[in-house]
């Protein structure tokens, strides 16, 4: 471990089969009024709405519902809700879904009593919250796993006009400040979206373990938990009500991206900068667009991080090493990865997700290049990454 660093991570969670029981007293430690948002409507066929409106009258909460969450929240939703909070002067944000509804929480939390234009402040100018201003406090009840959003300051907003779609990464001031984990509330999600996230949850851990090359804890920790998803998955895929799998899952998804296992290292976020350029023009689903470009991705920087890549192949993939040189190693272990996406059945190509090769330039031009992985992206080898995915 080379680098220097501090960790701290202030979200409380409840983990396992009917935690939704604490539900209620965790909301008698904020004031009267919750803001409850979540997205489509499902939570209201699958029982999960009922559970929290029943926790929400047990603490006396006056609440004020928010639905219609989109998968990929635009500026347009967090506007609307950041008036929303402010002109109801709300104590809670209390986020039911996936990782775009807690995503927009945040949003909302920050952007509801700052006078400016939040995108501006805080997307385009990356920007932190003023240190005077009000921050409304977010807690979740995840519905959906891959973001691992309900564990970190990461919010991601697309703003359709400029064909942007922009991450930013708050405080701990900002993080949810108590999550609820039942693995059973993810039984309901479709397969599609029940596998995209499974990617994006490998693709998290990946874009933190191809960087560096010290010999450094965060990268077994990636390991393990790279292997687990890859098991779990694979029954999940078969049995998407397995109470094991689906757990196991839930919690490497927390654990990929709640910043333990990128400390001390340098990361690469290259794939989820391309990925997410592809959403702001395609509207696809987040997890999809990662794994369309991760193979081409993958391969192009391979030879410069050669035995990373192929500690990768060993590691991971159990793939012998013996009488292999590193560049045969590293290329079966990105082969292995290809497998896997196949038969768990997410997008190993862009032209499925609506990509047409006019939209490239568009694509490039929109992607932001981050350094901090084996290889710093020119905007032509972005292009050529994206014409090897179509």
């Amino acid at each position: 471990m080379l680098g220097n660093f501090s960790y701290s991570n202030p979200t409380k969670l409840y983990f396992g089969d009917d935690v939704q029981k604490n539900l209620c007293g965790e909301l008698k430690n904020y004031g009267p009024k919750v803001l409850l948002t979540y997205g489509g409507g499902s939570i209201k066929t699958n029982g999960i709405y009922e559970e929290v409106m029943s926790a929400l009258r047990a603490a006396g909460k006056e609440v004020v519902e928010l639905p219609g969450v989109m998968p990929n929240p635009t500026t347009d939703k967090l506007y609307e809700g950041a008036k929303l909070a402010r002109e109801n002067d709300v104590d809670l944000i209390l986020a039911v879904g996936g990782g775009s509804t807690i995503d927009y929480a945040k949003a909302v939390s920050v952007s509801a009593w700052y006078d400016g234009d939040p995108w501006e402040k805080y997307y385009i100018r990356q920007e932190d919250p003023d240190s005077s201003q009000r921050i409304i406090p977010v807690g979740s009840v995840l519905t959906m796993v891959g973001t691992g959003s309900e564990m970190n300051g990461g919010s991601v907003i697309t703003n359709h006009a400029a064909k942007l779609k922009i991450g930013k990464v708050f405080g701990e001031n900002v993080m949810p400040r108590f999550s609820i984990l039942n693995p059973r509330y993810t039984f309901s999600v479709p397969k599609r979206q029940m596998v995209a996230g499974f990617f994006d949850i490998m693709s998290h851990i990946m874009e933190q373990y191809f960087s560096g090359e010290d010999d450094n804890t965060s990268d077994y920790l990636a390991e393990g938990l790279m292997r687990s998803l890859v098991h779990s998955s694979r029954i999940a895929v078969r049995n998407p009500q397995d109470y094991e799998a689906r757990s196991n899952i839930m919690w490497t998804s927390t654990w990929a991206l709640n910043t333990l296992i990128g400390k001390g290292k340098s990361q690469d976020w290259m794939v989820h900068m391309i990925g997410q350029a592809i959403g702001a023009y395609t509207d696809a689903t987040h997890g999809m667009t990662l794994s369309g470009v991760s193979v081409a991705y993958y391969r192009h920087i391979l030879p410069y991080g050669l035995k990373k890549f192929a500690r990768f192949a060993t590691a991971v993939w159990d793939i012998p090493a013996a009488g292999k040189t590193d560049g045969q190693l590293a290329n079966e272990g990105v082969d292995a990865l290809l497998e896997w996406m196949k038969e768990i059945g997410v997008a190993t190509e862009i032209t499925s997700l609506g990509v047409t090769e006019d939209m490239l330039e568009g694509i490039a031009d929109a992607t932001l290049i981050m350094d901090g992985g084996f290889k710093v992206l020119a905007r032509e080898d972005v292009l050529s990454i994206l014409r090897e995915s179509l």
